[in-house]
């Protein structure tokens, strides 16, 4: 099973995330903030983590410029989900995010987010991390 790490500081919009991915079978675990989000990547090392940009205690951008720094983490992907235009979208993919998401569109639409997190898996099926 895959385990799924979501640091959003909402938590409605987390706890809406996890419930989605449950039902897909997924083993997801929380944070609300930065440091806690570091502390739980390099502790857990999940297949796939959703990161929220505007985060307290560590912004969304130095949590994973720090994900992708670390050799434990590095070859984790990071979908990227933001209140804001894409267009930060390429600035955070050449740092390393495998996936931008408006949060907006996924509220009216989680399929989304679940076809996000399939494509992401399956790409790290097939470079051999999973």
């Amino acid at each position: 099973m895959n385990t799924v790490l979501i640091i959003d500081d909402s938590k409605f919009l987390r706890v809406a995330n996890e419930r989605l991915l449950t039902r897909e079978g997924y083993h997801v675990i929380g944070a609300h903030d930065g440091e806690e989000a570091l502390h739980l990547a390099c502790g857990r090392l999940p297949n796939l983590i959703i990161l929220d940009m505007l985060l307290p205690k560590l912004a969304g951008e130095d949590v994973l410029r720090q994900l992708k720094s670390n050799v434990s983490t590095s070859h984790i992907p990071v979908i990227v989900l933001s209140g804001m235009s894409q267009r930060n979208e390429e600035k955070l993919k050449s740092e390393g995010a495998a996936a931008f998401l408006e949060k907006g569109p996924l509220l009216k639409n989680p399929q989304l987010l679940l076809d996000a997190v399939k494509k992401c898996l399956s790409n790290t099926a097939v470079g051999g991390r999973a």
